[in-house]
Formats: C-alpha cells, sequence, structure tokens
C-alpha cells in the first residue's frame, strides 16, 4: 500500500510561547487512533521556533531521536553534559535509554525562526544508558540515496535512516526493500506513478508531503520535480513491539 499525507492535514499545535509544530500522527493532545504511528516511528514533527524561543527542558525515555535542520540554528543542552548547536547539514541523535532531560530553543542572537524536522524511533533495548551523536554530513551535490543512520548507531536493528537528493527533473532511485517505507519531503518535490502502464495515477509531493509504503510495493517511476528534491526516508522491517 503507498499513501500520500499532505503537509496541510497535519495536526498543529503550539506547545511553547512562539513555538509551532505539525505532527504527522498522534501527539500529546491530539489522538486519531487510526494514525497513532508508522512501522517503528512514534512521531515525525516539523518545529518553527521563533527568535527566542524553545522548549524548557522536559524529560525522554526509551526513544531514538533524531534531529535534522532545515533552517537556522537549534541549541540542544541535556542533564547527560552534552552541549551542541545543530545546524543545516548536520544529524543529531539522541538516544534516550533509561532517561535523558533535555531543552531545545533558537540559539540565542539568531537572526531567522529554526526550522528543524524531529523523528522518535522506538529502539529494541530499553533502559539502556543514554547515548548523543552530531554528524556532520556531505555537502550538497551527492545525488541519490545516503545513509544517515542504521543499526550500527541506532538501538533499533532492522531500522534505517536515508538522505534522499536530486536534481530537476532527475529519476530518483528505488527505495531500498523494508516492510515499512516512509519519506519526508524537505525541500523540493518529486513525482511518482502508483503503477506501470496506463493504469497507474501520478501523483505529486511538494515540500512537508509525505509518503507511507507499507509491504514490498515501490513507486513507480519517481521523478525529481522541476527544482529537485531533498527528503528524508526512513525503512523498516517491523512495527511496533509491545510487551
Amino acid at each position: 500500500m503507498i499513501t500520500v499525507h499532505r503537509a496541510e492535514k497535519r495536526y498543529r499545535s503550539a506547545p511553547e510561547p512562539g513555538v509551532r509544530t505539525q505532527h504527522a500522527f498522534s501527539f500529546a493532545g491530539h489522538y486519531d487512533p487510526e494514525n497513532t504511528h508508522f512501522g517503528a516511528l512514534l512521531a515525525a514533527n516539523e518545529e518553527a521556533l521563533e527568535i527566542g524561543a524553545g522548549f524548557a527542558p522536559h524529560r525522554h525515555r526509551d526513544t531514538e531521536i533524531l534531529t535534522w535542520v532545515l533552517q537556522g540554528a537549534l541549541s540542544h543542552r541535556d542533564d547527560r553534559g552534552h552541549a551542541a548547536v545543530v545546524r543545516p547539514g548536520q544529524l543529531q541523535y539522541l538516544s534516550a535509554g533509561s532517561g535523558v532531560t533535555h531543552s531545545e530553543s533558537n540559539l540565542g542572537g539568531a537572526q531567522v525562526p529554526v526550522r528543524f524536522l524531529q523523528f522518535w524511533l522506538q529502539p529494541d533495548v530499553f533502559g539502556a544508558e543514554p547515548r548523543y551523536g552530531l554528524r556532520d554530513i556531505a555537502a550538497a551535490g551527492a545525488d541519490g540515496l545516503q545513509l544517515l543512520a542504521d543499526g550500527t548507531q541506532l538501538r533499533r536493528t532492522d531500522a534505517a535512516l536515508y538522505l534522499l537528493r536530486s536534481g530537476p527533473h532527475a529519476p530518483l532511485p528505488a527505495f531500498p526493500a523494508a516492510a515499512y517505507r516512509y519519506l519526508h519531503v524537505v525541500r523540493g518535490e518529486l513525482g511518482f506513478r502508483t503503477a506501470a502502464g496506463p493504469r497507474g495515477a501520478g501523483r505529486e509531493l511538494a515540500a512537508g508531503d509525505s509518503l507511507r509504503v507499507t509491504g514490498p510495493e515501490q513507486p513507480v517511476d519517481p521523478t525529481a520535480g522541476p527544482d529537485g528534491v531533498e527528503a528524508l526516508l526512513w525503512a523498516m522491517g517491523s512495527p511496533l513491539r509491545y510487551g
């Protein structure tokens, strides 16, 4: 099954002054029993923090948290001694494990809002020692799929996060094989067909839209739009695990 989810359909909240969030799934005070997660993803939030705004210290446990900044600079501090500024082109990884309290804010002296994507992933191992990482990603120019994180870094062995980049009108590579694939368009556009031949309907995704693929099906003839495309793609082998 392949389903398109539009940016304007996501639930919106303002959890703190100057903070605007768009949620892909049920979150906090918003509950949709038909949309609580996808695969092992618990959250896929697009955040915007105005100048001087941020999230007060709050606690996470047993969650893999990955952050990709789209604009500006995000300040991170936690009670494990980590303090960093995350900028575009960097991937921040926080494995909350047995428990971490952290805060996130727009960097002091900023001139623009900070915008970022944040994913929460269920781990395989619970109660582990928290850990943190900040990785520089190769600059734009390398088209195709680039692996950002997999089971060698994540505490979930059957999940991987990829960066998809391509120039205008270029054909895109097939998605990695997995039981669940989740793609979020960061910039630009992409198009595909739902099936080969005349019965395949065309679909287009713009920035903020997402695609959910369950099972072995692949988007047919995926192609970047006139401005190219940048997207983040999750490949997951299993859904949430209970008990």
